[in-house]
């Protein structure tokens, strides 16, 4: 949203209704904003167009699946070049512990949450997966307490 001025009041509302409640029909939405339905229809199908809503998804509670500890882990490879990013991200895709990979500046190359029934689970996963990738040079675990703040995008 490079450009808040092209979205008017009826845009913004329509943002902040379905990243809190996504599964809200057409008709919900027309009468919480005050317009009628095929004009919320076209403005929603513009927003998708324009690639500013991106995708629907339920959020899943990964504690209640059995999912309760989260590990936020830098990592650092050996040589930071393009075959290098590459190899780590492809494996990245196939691990379904790592929710989360952001490719970072700083000292560290990547941050990854990790996600895993215990850790004990955590430990599988570091040392069975992630430390025997050959571009890792080393990595940095953070454990969270608690969650503070919890968001799906920042607020228009």
């Amino acid at each position: 949203m490079a450009e808040s001025t092209k979205f008017d009041d009826f845009d913004l509302r329509i943002l902040r209704l379905l990243r809190d409640h996504g599964r809200m029909s057409l008709q919900e939405l027309s009468e919480r904003i005050g317009l009628s339905p095929t004009p919320v229809a076209r403005r929603v199908r513009n927003l998708e167009a324009m690639g500013v809503i991106t995708g629907y998804a339920a959020l899943i509670d990964e504690a209640a699946l059995g999912y309760p500890v989260s590990v936020f882990v830098s990592v650092k490879l050996d040589r930071q070049v393009d075959q290098a990013l590459a190899q780590f991200e492809a494996a990245i895709q196939t691990f379904p512990e790592v929710v989360d990979c952001w490719l970072m500046t700083g000292n560290r190359d990547y941050l990854l949450r990790v996600v895993t029934d215990g850790l004990k689970g955590f430990e599988d996963f570091l040392t069975s997966r992630l430390t025997r990738l050959t571009c890792v040079s080393s990595i940095e675990s953070s454990i969270p307490i608690r969650r503070v703040k919890s968001g799906i995008s920042r607020q228009p």
